[in-house]
């Protein structure tokens, strides 16, 4: 079965119209990835929820790098009371003395 031949002319209008085409579908995918990507109305509805969430993790940071830091100068201060008990590297210390 042969295909019957096409003019230039028929080809170029087919070229034409893929392009056409092809210009409408990414002009449709800029779109809806534009719309995908764009957080800022996803993110104002829960602005409250996302602050008290940040404000929390930086608080129990800050805490925990706190009681580190005093956990270490505790421990430099330990070796003058006297050692009640221990447990591989952790001790409980006499604080009356």
């Amino acid at each position: 079965m042969a295909a019957t031949p096409r003019t230039p002319a028929q080809i170029r209008t087919e070229l034409s119209a893929e392009r056409e085409q092809l210009a409408g579908a990414v002009e449709q995918l800029r779109d809806e990835l534009g719309e995908a990507t764009n957080i800022t109305p996803k993110l104002q509805s829960k602005l409250p929820l996302i602050a008290a969430g940040a404000a929390s993790v930086g608080f129990v940071l800050a805490g925990g790098i706190g009681a580190t830091f005093r956990y270490f100068a505790r421990r430099g201060r330990e070796h003058e009371r006297e050692e009640l008990l221990r447990i591989g590297r952790w001790s409980i210390f006499d604080r009356e003395n």
